[in-house]
């Protein structure tokens, strides 16, 4: 099947795939424009059409859904939440034991770290993109994230 009539790009598929087999990851996922592609290890290929009608192909042993995100509506159309910029693992402070980033009613400046996100063994840390108050971490520490997942609201 071609990749421009289903608008699955085949060959990114080929190559998460290839970064899950090389990194010993268990899923790994992309968004671009209103789809999502998420490629995970799986006992059997699956096939799966998601709502935005992009049907997603398997390669051996791995499996890829494309879906649109899944995170509280309220939380996601809130101008003021951070979102997630990739997928992994979120903490809420710099060391097991140590004191969290930030906590709710805080005041925080505009980069100020606020969580960091370990992707792929890497600690990213996550700035804040605006100066405010923390009204709300939608988060827990050590959870997965995914790219897009509000984490943060700062008013």
């Amino acid at each position: 099947m071609a990749d421009k009539k289903h608008g699955i790009d085949q060959a990114l598929i080929r190559d998460l795939a290839n970064i899950l087999n090389e990194t010993d990851l268990t899923e790994i996922e992309v968004e671009q424009d209103d789809m999502r592609i998420r490629v995970s290890r799986a006992g059997t290929p699956q096939y799966v059409q998601a709502p935005i009608a992009a049907p997603a192909f398997a390669a051996p042993a791995v499996a890829a859904t494309a879906s649109v995100a899944a995170a509280p509506a309220d939380a996601r159309s809130n101008k003021n939440a951070v979102m997630a910029p990739m997928v992994g693992t979120a903490y809420l402070s710099p060391a097991p034991g140590s004191r969290p980033f930030i906590e709710v009613g805080a005041t925080v400046k505009e980069g100020q770290t606020i969580l960091i996100i370990e992707a792929m063994k890497t600690m990213n840390q996550i700035p804040a993109p605006r100066s405010g108050k923390v009204t709300e971490i939608l988060v827990q520490d050590s959870s997965p994230v995914e790219y897009g997942e509000p984490l943060v609201i700062i008013e």
